[in-house]
Protein backbone atom coordinates (compact mmCIF):
# COMPACT_ATOMS: atom_id res chain seq x y z
CA UNK A 1 0.00 0.00 0.00
CA UNK A 2 2.93 2.57 0.66
CA UNK A 3 4.07 2.08 -2.79
CA UNK A 4 0.83 3.45 -4.48
CA UNK A 5 1.29 7.12 -3.29
CA UNK A 6 5.07 6.99 -4.32
CA UNK A 7 4.06 5.82 -7.50
CA UNK A 8 1.52 8.87 -7.80
CA UNK A 9 3.86 11.49 -6.69
CA UNK A 10 6.40 10.55 -9.41
CA UNK A 11 4.00 10.17 -12.00
CA UNK A 12 2.59 13.81 -10.81
CA UNK A 13 6.16 15.60 -10.82
CA UNK A 14 6.92 13.95 -14.45
CA UNK A 15 3.49 15.35 -15.78
CA UNK A 16 4.73 18.59 -13.91
CA UNK A 17 8.18 18.51 -15.29
CA UNK A 18 6.12 17.60 -18.56
CA UNK A 19 3.86 20.91 -18.77
CA UNK A 20 7.07 23.08 -17.76
CA UNK A 21 8.94 22.12 -20.47
CA UNK A 22 5.67 22.73 -22.89
CA UNK A 23 5.38 26.19 -21.31
CA UNK A 24 9.12 26.73 -21.82
CA UNK A 25 8.85 26.07 -25.28
CA UNK A 26 5.67 28.54 -25.65
CA UNK A 27 7.35 31.28 -24.36
CA UNK A 28 8.04 34.29 -26.52
CA UNK A 29 11.96 34.49 -26.23
CA UNK A 30 12.29 30.54 -25.30
CA UNK A 31 13.81 29.56 -29.39
CA UNK A 32 16.52 32.66 -29.04
CA UNK A 33 17.58 31.49 -25.49
CA UNK A 34 17.48 27.72 -27.18
CA UNK A 35 19.69 28.92 -29.71
CA UNK A 36 21.53 31.18 -27.37
CA UNK A 37 22.40 28.12 -25.09
CA UNK A 38 23.40 25.95 -28.37
CA UNK A 39 25.63 28.90 -29.58
CA UNK A 40 27.62 29.21 -26.19
CA UNK A 41 27.94 24.84 -26.55
CA UNK A 42 29.77 25.75 -29.72
CA UNK A 43 32.00 28.47 -28.54
CA UNK A 44 32.64 26.06 -25.76
CA UNK A 45 33.86 22.93 -27.48
CA UNK A 46 35.81 25.59 -30.03
CA UNK A 47 37.34 27.07 -27.01
CA UNK A 48 38.52 23.26 -25.30
CA UNK A 49 39.36 22.80 -28.64
CA UNK A 50 42.12 25.73 -29.08
CA UNK A 51 43.82 25.06 -25.13
CA UNK A 52 44.38 21.46 -26.37
CA UNK A 53 46.58 22.71 -29.25
CA UNK A 54 48.29 25.44 -26.89
CA UNK A 55 48.61 22.82 -24.34
CA UNK A 56 50.44 20.88 -27.15
CA UNK A 57 53.00 24.13 -28.55
CA UNK A 58 53.85 24.48 -24.86
CA UNK A 59 55.00 21.16 -24.55
CA UNK A 60 57.17 21.98 -27.85
CA UNK A 61 57.98 25.02 -26.69
CA UNK A 62 59.59 23.26 -23.60
CA UNK A 63 61.37 21.04 -25.47
CA UNK A 64 63.04 23.30 -27.81
CA UNK A 65 64.14 25.80 -24.46
CA UNK A 66 65.28 21.98 -22.93
CA UNK A 67 67.41 21.40 -26.14
CA UNK A 68 68.02 25.09 -26.67
CA UNK A 69 70.14 25.20 -22.86
CA UNK A 70 71.67 21.80 -23.56
CA UNK A 71 73.30 23.20 -26.78
CA UNK A 72 74.72 26.40 -24.96
CA UNK A 73 75.75 24.58 -22.20
CA UNK A 74 77.90 22.76 -25.08
CA UNK A 75 79.21 25.76 -26.88
CA UNK A 76 79.74 27.77 -23.66
CA UNK A 77 83.72 27.10 -23.39
CA UNK A 78 84.38 27.80 -27.09
CA UNK A 79 82.13 30.83 -27.23
CA UNK A 80 84.13 32.99 -24.80
CA UNK A 81 87.01 34.68 -26.47
CA UNK A 82 90.41 35.16 -25.08
CA UNK A 83 91.83 38.53 -23.72
CA UNK A 84 94.54 39.83 -26.16
CA UNK A 85 97.87 39.24 -24.40
CA UNK A 86 100.01 42.68 -23.62
CA UNK A 87 103.01 42.83 -25.56
CA UNK A 88 106.04 42.80 -22.62
CA UNK A 89 107.91 45.84 -23.84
Amino acid sequence: MARAPQKDLLSRLADAGEEAIQKLGDMPGAHRAAEAVGSVRDRLDELQKRVRGIEELERRVAKLEHELAALKKRRAPAAKPKAPRKPAG
